[in-house]
């Protein structure tokens, strides 16, 4: 499971497609191939059998033939069995030898991908897992993860640390180019949560294309980390209820915000385009939420030090610029400003 960036380029024109072939399948038409060439190789060595000469007993055998096209093959050669016409040595010059580099070639490559490189990349993501803290983990990469996923890299989220699980492969597989560390497992299991530590993780995103599903990656979460905020997509009105009550911190119905959206075109097309420039990371403007700075306390919400102040979140209350408590904010008091996108605090990519 590889987390670093993978930049594939082609020339203009080209299509790429990732092979269908799975790993066991490769490593057989690899083997087969090599079977292939030797079986080739040993025919040609017992039809020409008259050219080679055994010096322990003088006669060729078809198990001297195969014992010599090995040691042959794998650049061994003890001696005891010659080629003596010039077709032999020629055969074997131009024709064993660049097969000889071939089937080295092939065990190396083959070595690499299968025993070393594997080993290694599991190595380091048992590392990592050990000590992964401060991440996003995002569980179901459809068009909403995907897409949650993409606006975090446009704030500045560095991708290394987020981990993406499904159970799809080519899902995995987008997530992997983009630079996500990726696990492909069940997130409704204790066993999958845990392995990506979702009790130190920053925040979980939950889009399961399900609601039943992602409802019940909430609650596993949820039990598991009692503090960690997670979001969760819903698709159906009615349980949006159910997600909340299973310890989501934050519900989105894509549906009724795009109802939204469309309600608020009716008014002007500024508005919908006003709404869109907030939530997105390309936009001029961001909303966001943060804790006031103890210099802030005491003062009003229209003097929050960096934008436009909106609502004040007091404990379980949600406070509007309009209302009379707006006017000195306390301790511990979160609020949803308005600030330009120049002004807005990047992620920490640490």
């Amino acid at each position: 499971m590889q987390r670093r960036l993978r930049v594939m380029s082609s020339p203009p024109g080209v299509l790429r497609q990732k092979s269908q072939l799975s790993a066991w399948s490769q490593f057989g038409i690899r083997m087969g191939l090599l079977l292939v060439l030797l079986a080739f190789i040993i025919a040609v060595h017992w039809i020409e059998r008259d050219s080679f000469r055994d010096n322990l007993d003088g006669e060729m055998s078809f198990a001297d033939i195969i014992y010599f096209t090995m040691i042959s093959a794998t650049t061994t050669g003890y001696g005891d069995i010659v080629p003596v016409t010039e077709r032999a040595r020629l055969f074997d010059a131009l024709v064993v030898t660049p097969i000889r580099i071939f089937f080295i070639l092939i065990l190396a490559g083959t070595a690499y991908t299968f025993v070393i490189k594997r080993t290694w990349n599991n190595w380091l993501m048992q590392r990592l897992q050990k000590t992964l803290t401060g991440h996003i983990i995002v569980a179901g990469f459809g068009n909403s993860g995907s897409e949650a996923v993409g606006e975090l890299i446009q704030r500045g989220f560095d991708p290394r640390r987020m981990v993406v699980i499904d159970q799809s492969n080519p899902a995995l597989e987008r997530a992997e180019a983009l630079g996500c560390m990726v696990m492909q497992a069940d997130a409704t299991r204790d066993s999958t949560m845990e392995a990506v530590r979702v009790s130190e993780a920053r925040a979980v995103i939950v889009s399961a294309g399900r609601d039943d599903t992602s409802i019940l990656i909430c609650l596993t979460a949820r039990h598991l980390a009692s503090a960690v905020p997670i979001s969760v997509v819903v698709r159906a009105g009615d349980n949006e209820f159910p997600a909340k009550a299973a310890g989501a911190t934050t519900v989105i119905n894509p549906v009724s915000f795009a109802g939204l959206l469309l309600a608020g075109s009716t008014e002007g097309a500024g508005i919908a385009d006003y709404m869109a420039d907030l939530a997105s990371a390309s936009g001029r403007v961001r909303l966001h939420e943060r804790e006031i700075e103890p210099f802030e306390v005491g003062k009003a919400l229209k003097d929050a030090a960096v934008g436009v102040g909106l609502r004040i979140l007091r404990g379980t209350q949600s406070i509007g610029w309009w209302e009379p408590e707006a006017v000195r904010l306390e301790a511990g008091d979160r609020i949803i400003e308005i600030i330009p996108d120049h002004l807005f605090p990047r992620v920490p990519t640490v």
